[in-house]
Formats: C-alpha cells, structure tokens, sequence
C-alpha cells in the first residue's frame, strides 16, 4: 500500500532525517535538504557534517536536479495526495483568543512551527496571515516558559527566508528577542540568540540590532552566564553582527574580550573567530592588550586547532601586532614567528597567505 511506502534512505536529508523537498549537493559529494545544510552553515559550522572534513569560507550549493527529479516522480506516482494543511489563521486565532486554554495555544504553536520548519511557501502563508504580531505577544506576555520557547522557535522558522529578515525587524521583534535573551529561561535565551544570528544575515538588520539598547550586552552576559549551548549561540551571534563596524566596539566596550579569550582558553573557537575581529577595532584591541594570557590561548589555537580556528587566530595576532610592538614581543617570546614559518608552507591558501603576512610584521619588515 502506498500509505505504508518506505521512502529510499537516499531520498532523506542525512541532517533532517526527512525527505529531501530541494536536495543540493556540498562539495564533500554527500546531498542535503537545502534548508538544512543552510541551517548548519548559518550556524557557523565549516566541516561537512558528514564527512568532518573542512569546507571553503563560502561553500557552494549545487542542486541535484537528478535526484529531485527522482523524489518527485516517486512521490507522484506512490503516494497518495497529501492532506491539504489547516488554516494558519485558525491556528493563529487560538494564540490571540483570551479565551484559549494554555494546552491549546502551546498545541497551535506545535503544529505551526512543525508546518513551518520545512515549507517556505507555508511560512509565507503564515507570516501573511499576521502570525508575527500574535507570537510575539506569546513571548513578550508569556510567563510560561515553555509558551515562550514554543513562540521563539516559531519565530526562528519565520526568520529562515531572507523576504522575512527586515519585516520581522520592522514589527518588533528585536525587542522581544532581547527580552527573551535577558528573562528566558535557557532554551529560550539559546534560541533567542539563534534569531538574531539568523536576522543578522541581512547587513540592514545588522546595524539595528546593534543600536538596539542591550542587544549586544544581553549577548555577552550570555557569553559570562550562560551553559555551554547558550555560550555557542550567543558567540555565534556576535560573530554574525561584528562583521559591522560599529557593533565590534559596541561588544569590546560590553566587556566581550576578556570573557571571549577566557571561552576560548577552554575549547570553544567561535570565541577566536569573534576576537579576530574584534582585533579590527581600536577599542577590540585595546582591550586585548589588557588580557593576560591571550597570546598563550592564540599559540595554542595555532598549534591544534582546526583550520577555521587557526586561520582567525592568526587574523588577531595580526592585528595586534601591527597595533603593538609590545604585542610583537609577547608573541615573538611565545614563538609564533616560529609556528608561522611552518603554516606558511600549509595547503590552506587563506592560512599560508595570514601566515605570509604576520611573519612578515614579525620581523619588522611592514609598513
């Protein structure tokens, strides 16, 4: 019977575990879903979540026009028509009811983040239907925390689309995501933080996050507070958002740096990607200059770190190094002038071409 037809494992996301509705090929081979790839990668990972092995900075997205054709035609001639979805507005109505019981607001949110996780035409349908207004009332009024983290992972399905990104922006959801990062409870401050990474993909939202009052300071008291996964998404945020200058001296003024080298010393390189760039600001570097130790931390990255690690690893060190010649003699005692001249010879271009340029500061030999 069709209604108990196995799908080939071919045709699932090895991310997702669901069939693939826009399979895209990594330049490790392997096939995912679109979205779900799209996901890993805004999320900041740069290996194959298959294979491990590193990916480039900006890792191309080939379609399989192939095997989406073969989705598609086995699903045209096996499965039954699927079931039209509910009403978002239905659902949507339940949230703003005063009369709706907590079970069945936390049961439409259910079913509109489930419809939502892997549909875009369905998230517009959602959005269009005036979902926005009425989940963010859910997190800002909500002092259930399980209402508000069902209303955060709703609202970070809607951010996934680039056409959402400003309009989300634009009704106010920055200071609820805030809100959430400031009050929730764990979960919802680690999927509050993903928001904003994901909002942070458009470079508009980027500056108004950052002028937002306590954005970036919620972000980083996160960093201090927060258990490990909210430590990863609130660096992962930063990282998003200080790729725009004003925001790198927001989060160096907020106390980012001496927390960042101390989240770095024990494993997490997302906190050295966030200092290299820091360490294009003046207030960035000034504060590193103030950490003891941090040129340790950076040695020790270069050493054993992962490709991504090592190549913002020697970003700061040449920041600092053009910045301070006091810099310079830390890092010539702690021998990465050394460590350079070995990376100079790596296969990775973008390493060699760092390496180049810090032994050449090193050695006095910059302008």
């Amino acid at each position: 019977m069709a209604t108990n037809l196995q799908f080939p494992d071919d045709f699932k996301c090895p991310i997702s575990l669901e069939i693939m509705s826009d399979p895209v090929i990594l330049s490790s081979g392997h096939t995912f879903d679109r979205a779900s790839i799209q996901r890993w990668l805004d999320a900041g990972h740069r290996t194959c979540p298959i294979t491990k092995l590193p990916l480039p900075e900006n890792p191309s997205l080939i379609p399989n026009h192939a095997l989406r054709s073969l989705i598609s035609n086995f699903a045209l001639v096996s499965l039954p028509k699927p079931r039209p979805y509910p009403e978002p507005q239905t659902l949507i109505s339940k949230l703003t009811s005063v009369s709706s019981s907590l079970d069945s607001k936390l049961n439409s949110l259910d079913q509109l983040t489930k419809l939502s996780k892997r549909d875009s035409a369905f998230r517009r349908k959602i959005t269009e239907s005036g979902a926005v207004s009425a989940v963010l009332n859910c997190i800002g009024s909500s002092e259930n925390p399980i209402l508000q983290e069902k209303s955060l992972s709703l609202l970070l399905n809607l951010s996934l689309d680039d056409d959402n990104k400003v309009g989300l922006v634009a009704e106010g959801a920055i200071g609820r995501v805030v809100e959430s990062l400031q009050t929730g409870s764990a979960d919802s401050r680690a999927v509050a933080a993903t928001i904003l990474t994901s909002l942070a993909v458009v470079e508009v939202n980027k500056a108004t996050i950052g002028e937002y009052p306590y954005a970036i300071r919620a972000l980083v008291f996160l960093l201090r507070e927060g258990k490990v996964r909210e430590r990863k998404e609130a660096a992962t945020a930063l990282y998003a958002l200080c790729s725009y200058p004003d925001n790198r001296r927001r989060a160096a003024q907020c106390g980012a740096v001496p927390i960042l080298v101390g989240i770095a010393d024990s494993g997490l390189e997302r906190a050295i990607e966030v200092l290299g760039l820091l360490g294009k600001s003046k207030e960035g570097r000034e504060a590193m200059e103030r950490v003891n130790g941090l040129v340790r931390v950076l040695v020790r990255v270069l050493k054993n770190g992962s490709s991504r690690g090592v190549e913002y690893a020697l970003l700061t060190l040449s920041s600092l190094c053009c910045y301070s010649e006091e810099m310079c003699v830390e890092a010539r005692r702690e021998g990465v002038l050394e460590i350079c001249m070995g990376l100079v010879e790596d296969e990775n271009e973008k390493i060699k071409r760092k390496a180049s340029s810090l032994v050449e500061v090193l050695r006095g030999n910059h302008s």
